[in-house]
């Protein structure tokens, strides 16, 4: 049996993994959970998988929680969740927190040994070698749960690193694939949230609709894998059926197919050497499907371009690529900036970002810092927010 911490277990990735783990008691112990502000979810969830160790945003909510299982150790802010990634008993960690807050509580994880299925893509983003580096430190398996990344692990398997021309990442397009680009300013957070084919958190719906998403997820991939960004290309695939898919010398592709549901790489990554029969999906089967890819067009996706970029400045780069998405995305939500303004905002601040080299964890969030507070400068200057 696993035993478990889930950090963002009130997340999309963490309710989903709930589902996973309530269908396969023999398999799974869930030890500690960590939320943010639904309370009442993580209530429930505290009823119903009883951990022996949760933490939340605030000492407020901490002391409520207390109250209510004065049987539970209960945490809050950075220090909790560190704690609740690190507790003596827990085997892997699922690491499921959106953005950077998720880098030092994973890479805490890491060097207390634990092993990590790994949804918080941002901690590669904006620290890959540094997290690369510690996870072969400390002996521990880092796997992918990003659908995109799952499916090139899980066709990377039985072939040699040597023999890979190229990975390929599929991207859905997201809802403007066919939208005039001329229209793009008027698009409003309602309309770029409705995803045609996948259900995530809202900052991630909306780096869906940019592609800056699957910026991120080449950058993520080019820690993962340990290839040169030329060699990580995307691909639109509107039916998001195909999840990825490996190039290899001799002409050959594999790939991996699977529905639009994130319990099918989650379950991989928990189950891992072993796949898990019940995942709570519906079958996936090929029969009566279209199958269409295209190139990306960077007029109509310039965050993907961006990305590429900072994967070539390399060291600070990512990271300030990844701060400013989160600000710019934020206030878009908000309806403050258009649509527009977000990769506008991102171009400004990584085009006008001095590299710096990253030699430990306080050099990237010097970086994220530095790089939140010319995001805000920009929109105040430029949108008057």
């Amino acid at each position: 049996m696993k035993n478990l911490s889930i950090l963002g277990s009130t997340g999309s990735i963490g309710r989903s993994t709930l589902e996973i783990v309530e269908l396969n008691p023999e398999l799974f112990n869930v030890v500690a959970l960590t939320g943010g502000r639904n309370v009442r979810l993580l209530r429930e969830q505290i009823r119903k998988f009883k951990p022996s160790f949760v933490s939340v945003l605030n000492e407020g909510s901490a002391k409520t929680l207390y109250k209510e299982f004065p049987s539970l150790k209960v945490g809050f802010g950075v220090e909790g969740t560190i704690q609740a990634a690190t507790l003596g008993k827990v085997d892997t960690v699922v690491s499921a927190i959106v953005g950077a807050a998720g880098l030092l509580p994973t890479l805490s994880a890491i060097r207390a040994g634990k092993d990590i299925a790994l949804a918080n893509k941002e901690s590669l983003v904006i620290a890959g070698p540094l997290v690369m580096s510690e996870a072969k430190k400390y002996g521990v398996k880092l796997l992918p749960i990003d659908s995109e990344h799952s499916a090139v692990y899980q066709s990377l398997k039985g072939h040699r690193s040597s023999d890979i021309k190229n990975i390929i990442l599929t991207a859905s397009g997201g809802p403007f694939l066919k939208r005039s680009i001329k229209s793009f300013g008027s698009i409003t957070p309602a309309e770029a949230l409705k995803h045609p084919t996948w259900t995530m958190g809202r900052r991630i719906t909306i780096d869906s609709a940019t592609l800056m998403n699957k910026g991120f997820e080449v950058i993520e991939a080019r820690w993962l894998f340990g290839l040169k960004g030329e060699k990580i290309k995307v691909t639109i695939h509107p039916e998001s059926i195909v999840h990825s898919m490996v190039e290899y010398v001799d002409g050959s592709i594999i790939s991996q197919l699977g529905n639009s549901d994130m319990k099918g790489p989650i379950s991989y990554a928990l189950g891992h050497p072993k796949r898990l029969s019940r995942v709570g999906m519906d079958p996936f089967t090929i029969n009566g499907k279209t199958l269409h890819f295209s190139e990306p067009s960077l007029k109509r996706f310039p965050c993907l371009g961006l990305a590429y970029r900072a994967l070539e400045l390399g060291e600070s780069a990512p990271a300030v690529l990844n701060a400013a998405d989160e600000v710019a995305v934020d206030i878009f939500l908000k309806g403050k900036i258009p649509f527009t303004g977000i990769h506008e905002t991102l171009e400004a601040v990584l085009e006008g970002h001095d590299v710096e080299a990253l030699k430990s964890v306080d050099d990237v969030l010097d970086a994220d810092r530095l790089a939140r507070a010319a995001a805000r400068a920009h929109i105040r200057k430029y949108f008057k927010v």
